[in-house]
C-alpha cells in the first residue's frame, strides 16, 4: 500500500471536510481529486487511515471525518508557508499603515488578521520593561475633570479622566504637569507611581491633595502600560462555527475572557522551523479549549511577542497558517520602522 498516496487521501479528506462541513466519501473523493486510482482503492486507503486513528466515521454515516491526530499529520506534512497574495499584502498595508500609534497598530492589525481567516485574532501586547515615560499631559475638560496623559517612549498613548476640585485652573494643571514631568521623564514605567507620588510633597500646599489624586492616575497609567495583555478581534466569528463544538462554545468564549489563560497558552508554544506554532484539540491542556485549534507565530524585536488565531480544529489550516505568519512579519516591519 502506497504511504505517499494514503496521505494525498487524508489531504483530500480534510480539504473537503474543512470546506462542505460534511462526511467525505470514496465516492465523493474521486470525483473531486486527481488521485488515479479507482474508488475502491481509495475505500482500502480510507480502511487503513481509519486504522491508524487519521479519520474516523461519524455515527452510521458512510462517509469520514478527520481526527485530532489526522489534523495533526495534515499540518505537520504543510511545508513552507505559502505567501499571501499581492492583494492580500497590499489590504494588510493600506490598513495598518496609516495607523497613529501602537495602541492602533495593533487593534487595526488583530481586526485584519480576524477578517483574513474568519477566526478569533489575537496579538500579545509585550511588556516593555525598558520603556520609560516620553511625554505626561493634564488637559482641563471643565467641571473639575482633567484628563491624565501618558506617552512611552515605545509610542503608547494611555489616558484616564480623572476628577479634580471644580476650582482646579488651568495654570494648576500646568505646574502639576511640570513637576511631574520634572520627576518622571525618563524612568522606567513601573516607577512612575513613586516618583510622582514624592514630586506631590515639594508642590505647593493647596496642590498638594489634587496634586495626590493626579499622581495616583498617572501611577496606575504606567502601572497599566507595562503589564502583559492581549487585544483580540473576532469573537464573533466563533458564532458561525457552532456546528463544530458539540455541546456548546460557552467554555471557549470563558476562556477567551480570562487573559491569563491565553497569555500562559501562547507562552508556552515553542514555534517550529517554519516560524509557526499550531495546537490542536486536546493538546491545548486548558479545558475550554480542548476543542479548539490555535495557530500563533511571534512578532517584533526578536519575535518574543507572539500573534496567532484561535477556532474549532475544522479549519483552513494551510491558508490560515500562512495569513498568520504574513501580517506577523508586516507587523514586525511597521514596528521596527
Amino acid at each position: 500500500m502506497s504511504e505517499p498516496r494514503r496521505l494525498e487521501v487524508l489531504r483530500a479528506i480534510v480539504e473537503d471536510y474543512v470546506h462542505s462541513r460534511e462526511p467525505v466519501g470514496s465516492k465523493a473523493l474521486v470525483e473531486r481529486h486527481q488521485l488515479g486510482v479507482s474508488a475502491a482503492t481509495i475505500r482500502n486507503d480510507m480502511a487503513a487511515l481509519e486504522e491508524e486513528g487519521l479519520i474516523v466515521a461519524p455515527h452510521t454515516s458512510s462517509g469520514r471525518v478527520p481526527t485530532e491526530q489526522g489534523y495533526r499529520r495534515f499540518v505537520d506534512r504543510i511545508g513552507d508557508v505559502r505567501p499571501l497574495s499581492a492583494a492580500e499584502r497590499r489590504a494588510i498595508q493600506s490598513l495598518i499603515a496609516g495607523a497613529d500609534d501602537i495602541d492602533d497598530v495593533l487593534e487595526r492589525t488583530v481586526r485584519l488578521l480576524a477578517h483574513l481567516t474568519h477566526q478569533v485574532a489575537v496579538i500579545q501586547v509585550p511588556q516593555h520593561t525598558d520603556a520609560t515615560v516620553r511625554h505626561i499631559e493634564l488637559v482641563g475638560l471643565g467641571s473639575g475633570q482633567v484628563l491624565a496623559v501618558l506617552i512611552s517612549t515605545t509610542g503608547k498613548v494611555d489616558q484616564r479622566v480623572v476628577m479634580t476640585p471644580p476650582d482646579t485652573t488651568d495654570a494648576d494643571l500646568h505646574t502639576l504637569k511640570s513637576a511631574f514631568l520634572a520627576a518622571g521623564g525618563g524612568r522606567r514605567l513601573n516607577e512612575l507611581s513613586d516618583v510622582t507620588a514624592a514630586a506631590v510633597d515639594h508642590l505647593p500646599a493647596p496642590l498638594q491633595s489634587t496634586g495626590r489624586t493626579l499622581a495616583a492616575a498617572l501611577g496606575a497609567l504606567g502601572d497599566n502600560s507595562a503589564v502583559d495583555r492581549i487585544v483580540m478581534a473576532g469573537t464573533a466569528n466563533l458564532a458561525r462555527s457552532t456546528g463544530d463544538f458539540p455541546l456548546t462554545i460557552t467554555p471557549v468564549l470563558e476562556a477567551l475572557e480570562e487573559q491569563v489563560v491565553l497569555l500562559r497558552l501562547f507562552s508556552e508554544m515553542e514555534l517550529d522551523a517554519r516560524g509557526i506554532a499550531v495546537r490542536i484539540g486536546s493538546e491545548n491542556s486548558y479545558g475550554g479549549l480542548t476543542e479548539t485549534s490555535v495557530i500563533a507565530t511571534g512578532y517584533g524585536p526578536g519575535e518574543t511577542a507572539k500573534m496567532g488565531i484561535l477556532g474549532p480544529t475544522r479549519m483552513d489550516y494551510p491558508s490560515s497558517m500562512a495569513a498568520v505568519r504574513a501580517v506577523a512579519r508586516y507587523l514586525s516591519r511597521i514596528l521596527a520602522g
